[in-house]
This record gives structure tokens, sequence and C-alpha cells, in this order.
């Protein structure tokens, strides 16, 4: 059988078993197939990376690593931890079970942060970021890699993420401008060196209520962590802590900018604008329409 053949043939067995999940638009049929390809080739690349190479000849025995791969797909693995790779926002990262996969959506606050932390270097030469809640490190690597100008200081809960975070920063040659600490929330930053020193605090916090956690579909909920998922009751417990806690570690004009869950943008928003910090609160919505992100500015 040659390449086409088999490819042909191998999409076919996709077409008719594999579900594909809204929160990962850029997983099609054909996308996948071809992010497994090159992980059975031995030269693993995400699924939005994959797109861009031509597919290799695979040797008998790639073709055979090639349907174990497809049958875990087929078994809920997430594609990114097949191939330990995942892309945001242009930049190749690595992705396991240690944090939450990087999506799509959290490129609208990923562009945002990033648009902050210019707009700030550019008056002040150099721009101090935190990024709490940072998971497999994305959005700080982000504005870490497209803005020189930026220091960045990363934190999570979980020691695996930063420990993934730690990774990412080494695997990106990032090491002289971001580290990764573990911490509850702003925990780890409790010092003079970041009271009142910050110019943009970035966050991407669990938001989804916890009755709602249990139901997720099992290839989100028995491969992530649940701790990256779960806001508590009403999945606003920690962006409420975030709002509260963040003028401590702001400059004066300093950002805080974070992602928000579906129908949460009102009243987080009103939230924003009813605090003493705050004197600029605005949001960004996606292509549908929806609040998704909330910037507010300190005083």
């Amino acid at each position: 059988m040659n390449k086409e053949e088999l490819y042909k043939s191998l999409k076919t067995i996709l077409e008719g078993k594999l579900s594909l999940l809204s929160d990962k638009p850029e997983e099609t049929i054909d996308s996948t197939l071809r992010a497994l390809w090159h992980a059975a080739s031995g030269f693993p690349k995400s699924v939005e990376e994959a797109g861009k190479s031509q597919l290799p000849e695979l040797a008998h025995e790639q073709i055979v690593n090639l349907n174990k791969l497809i049958e875990q797909r087929l078994n809920d693995i997430p594609l990114a931890h097949i191939t330990g790779r995942q892309s945001f926002m242009g930049i190749e990262l690595l992705t396991d079970r240690r944090a939450l996969i990087p999506r799509k959506e959290t490129e609208i606050l990923g562009r945002k942060a990033l648009e902050l932390s210019k707009d700030i270097s550019d008056q002040k030469n150099r721009v101090q970021v935190i990024d709490v809640c940072c998971g497999a490190g994305n959005l700080g690597i982000a504005i870490a890699h497209f803005n020189i100008n930026a220091i960045v200081s990363a934190s999570d809960l979980s020691q695996e993420a930063v420990d993934l975070t730690h990774d990412n920063i080494s695997y990106l040659k990032l090491g002289k401008r971001i580290q990764a600490l573990q911490g509850d929330l702003f925990s780890a930053f409790e010092t003079d060196d970041y009271f009142g020193k910050t110019d943009l605090i970035i966050c991407n916090p669990p938001y989804i209520s916890s009755a709602k956690v249990p139901k997720m579909i099992s290839e989100i909920s028995e491969n992530e962590p649940v701790l990256a998922f779960d806001g508590g009751m009403l999945g606003t417990r920690i962006i409420l802590r975030l709002i509260g806690e963040a003028p401590k570690f702001l400059t004066s004009g300093g950002w805080v900018v974070f992602e928000i869950g579906l129908g949460q943008g009102p009243f987080i928003m009103q939230l924003c604008e009813r605090s003493a910090f705050y004197n600029k609160v605005e949001s960004v919505s996606d292509d549908s329409g929806n609040i998704r992100v909330i910037q507010a500015r300190k005083l």
C-alpha cells in the first residue's frame, strides 16, 4: 500500500469513529491524522505544525506505530498528549497530563496581554509581568517570546504544572527572561520585589463551577487536571481573589487581564467597575460576541 492509499484508508477509519471537540477547532480528521503520522515517524509536531509539512514515507514498524497511536486517539487520549506538542500563538510547546492543554480560545487573552505588554514597554523600556495559574506556561512564555523587553514571573498551585512550565522555558531557551515558581495565586510573590512593581498581571483561572466538573466529557476529565477547571461553587472563586489581590502587586496604571467563562462577563465587569482599585475596565469578546477577557487598570 502506498502512502496515499494508506492515508485514505486511515482517514476512513477516523471519519467513522473519531469525536471532535468544539474547544479544539484546530483538530479535524485530516489534521489529526497528519499529526499522528508525524508522531509515528519519530518527529512529533503539534496539530497546527503538522499541517505545514509534507508527510514522510513510513517504514513498516512506523505504520504499526501509527495504528497504535490512532487507537490511543480513538480511546479518548488527547491528541496533544499523544504528540507531546501543542501550538499556542504560533509557538510550539511541550504538553502532557501535568497541566491543561492550551486552548485556541485562550489566544484571545494572549493577544490582548501581548498588546498591553508592548504598550507598557514602549513607555518604560521594560515591562514586569506576573502570570498566575500559569499551567503549561503558555501565556507568560508567549509574552517573553514576542516581547524582548518583558521580564516574566509565572506561578501555579500545582508543582507538576510548574515543572512543565520549566520544561517549556528550557525547550524555548527563554530562561533569562522568565521564571516559574510554585504557589497559590500570588503567594510566591509576597515580597518587596513585587509589591507595587508589576506592570501587567495575566491569568487564565479555573472558571467552571464545581458541579459541572464531574460532567465534563471523559477526554478532558480523565486526562487533564481537575485543578485547572474547578472554579468553586459559582466558577468565580479564583477570579474574585484575583481581582481583590492584584492591586497589591500592580504599579499605578498597571493592568490585570484575565480569561472568564461563558456568561460570566457582565457580573465580573460590574465587580471590577465597583472596586475602589480600578479606574478603567474593558472587555474583549470572541467571534460570537461572548465576553471572554477582561482587563482592569489600577488607579
